[in-house]
């Protein structure tokens, strides 16, 4: 079987279930295993390279108010790679080629390849997509016993937070300029890990969210997950949230709880590294309740 992915996590999905060798094209953004690079690259993106993430947000906006994506397909490639399977999304409305253009591409196709979408707003779900992707590629079996082995670390930290008496608030924020909160699986990931999410709702959407409302929420913690920026890039913004009004009244920021993870990598890629990020997200909440596995990164402290 030819796949074809246009995610970065269903690349992962993919990789995670043993197929990379049946994995012959990649979105520009997908960069793990870091083999995948090599692969031939299906997308291509509006966004400049060098935009700031107020323009980002600006341009988002735009897009969204015509119903048209940020990203594209090359069709040229796609042809050439003759895919027997797609894998897309149909969650984020400008984070992935549009679902009706990935369709249109397919039919336009010999073979007329099979076209799967995944739409997680939730952790279980995001186990749905591997098991979907698992049916789709003719290894359901194998996608079982992924999932199985994700389960078995997530309930680990699931059973070391029951003994947790006392659960900081914790804000996971998704962007910073403008601010949002993040929904989806992340409020999930947060009780697991031991807190309480204090604006964020579980399999709601990641929503613009008033600098006032998390001032007057006041969390413990803030966790720095910015949507597609690595660390260092999410270290750029640092300086627009600290001028924010009443930054330095929450108590988060009192008590140096304030951190910055991956989110590109981690949590805003609903694949098999999540669980990677819940065990990131607990080992920083509740550190000498949840040691950090080897071969991951600690949350990093934002003062």
């Amino acid at each position: 079987m030819r796949i074809i992915s246009l995610l970065p996590s269903a690349t992962e999905i993919v990789c995670g279930l043993g197929l990379r060798n049946q994995l012959v094209g990649v979105t520009h953004e997908c960069d793990y295993p870091a083999d995948v690079a090599e692969l031939p690259k299906v997308t291509q993106t509006l966004i400049p390279h060098d935009a700031s993430s107020g323009e980002i947000d600006s341009l988002v906006r735009e897009r969204l108010k015509t119903e048209r994506a940020l990203y594209s397909l090359d069709m040229a490639v796609v042809e050439r790679l003759r895919p027997d399977l797609i894998v897309t999304q149909a969650l984020c409305d400008v984070c992935a080629v549009a679902e009706s253009e990935v369709q249109s591409a397919a039919c336009s196709l010999p073979g007329t390849p099979r076209v799967i979408n995944l739409e997680p707003t939730s952790f279980a779900d995001v186990m749905q997509c591997i098991r979907q992707v698992g049916e789709a590629a003719g290894c359901l079996s194998r996608a079982e016993a992924f999932i199985a082995q994700l389960q078995q670390r997530v309930d680990a930290v699931a059973a070391r937070s029951a003994s947790i008496k006392t659960r900081p608030s914790v804000m996971l924020l998704e962007w910073i300029d403008p601010p949002f909160c993040a929904g989806h699986w992340s409020p999930e990931l947060v009780s697991l890990a031991g807190g309480r999410e204090a604006i964020g709702v579980a399999g709601a959407r990641s929503v613009t969210t008033a600098w006032e409302q998390i001032v007057a929420a006041n969390p413990e913690v803030l966790m720095i997950a910015c949507c597609g920026f690595d660390i260092e890039r999410t270290m750029q913004d640092v300086p627009i949230l600290k001028s924010y009004p009443g930054w330095e009244t929450l108590a988060c920021v009192k008590n140096d709880r304030v951190y910055a993870v991956d989110g590109s990598a981690y949590f805003s890629r609903p694949g098999p590294r999540l669980v990677d990020s819940l065990e990131i997200l607990a080992n920083a909440l509740h550190e000498t309740v949840h040691p950090l596995p080897g071969g991951l990164p600690a949350a990093q402290k934002v003062r």
